[in-house]
């Protein structure tokens, strides 16, 4: 069994903390970016959560075997962020971001950060 070494998980402890900071923020303290509001705020779900999931992947070991427990947590994450929301002023819970942004975002990181470690593997021999 491989030895877990707690300091590989602070990179994910850190952006656990920064999407709960601005779940946190109340809905009229959020910046509105005119007709691009909901591309830049949606794109921010996908890009938090991709780099979440690379986070405890990472954490994990970047172990193949690994990549769907860092997807699970992403999105058990992404779910209890999204109930936080329900008490923060002017914001509310979204099963569609859940279900479409985080975990397409998630998704995507794990296949890009999977095709990369191939990539690097492949370079090296």
């Amino acid at each position: 069994m491989k030895k877990v070494n707690l300091l590989n998980w602070v990179p994910a402890f850190i952006i656990m903390a920064i999407i709960f900071w601005f779940s946190s923020q109340p809905a009229d303290e959020l910046p509105v970016f005119s007709w691009a509001d909901t591309l830049v705020k949606k794109s921010g779900h996908m890009i938090g959560y991709g780099l979440l999931v690379l986070g405890y992947w990472y954490a994990l070991g970047m172990d193949k075997k690994q990549r769907w427990l860092a997807w699970l947590l992403a999105v058990l994450f992404a779910l209890t962020d999204e109930y936080h929301q329900a008490f923060v002023r002017g914001r509310h819970p979204s099963l569609a971001d859940v279900l479409i942004f985080d975990n397409i975002g998630a998704l995507l990181a794990l296949w890009l950060g999977t095709v990369l470690k191939q990539k690097r593997s492949d370079n090296i021999t």
